[in-house]
């Protein structure tokens, strides 16, 4: 019994992941014509595991409508599960060039102010 996925949401997913796909293609050498420069087109170097992913969630897009099966991982209506979601947007940030934000500490109010310890023995 298959689920009912709302065709709008797959074709978006479709093409957010071909747009993605199709930026990782291999850099291609052409030449000016007029100064007779070698110019190389620039292309997005993604991990093994980042081509794979996009791959295999293009090949279930395109035959089941939907990139999962467990409910529990997402909304009925909807063609990627919620992590799918997440690292499809991790995935085109890099594409775009933009770093990653990594996971930072909070620091207590007021840390700044706070003399070190050395100087209150003084």
């Amino acid at each position: 019994m298959p689920r009912e996925v709302d065709p709008k949401q797959t074709r978006k997913a479709l093409r957010i992941v071909r747009k993605l796909k199709a930026k990782a293609a291999p850099a291609e050498e052409s030449v000016d014509p007029e100064t007779g420069e070698i110019k190389t087109a620039e292309g997005v170097e993604y991990s093994h595991w980042e081509t794979e992913f996009l791959g295999e969630v293009d090949t279930r897009l395109e035959k089941y409508g939907s990139a999962f099966a467990s409910l529990a991982k997402g909304r009925k209506e909807d063609a990627l599960s919620v992590l799918q979601t997440v690292k499809l947007k991790e995935i085109a940030a890099k594409a775009r060039g933009k770093k990653r934000k990594g996971l930072t500490t909070k620091k207590p109010l007021g840390w700044k102010k706070r003399r070190p310890a050395n100087d209150e023995q003084s």
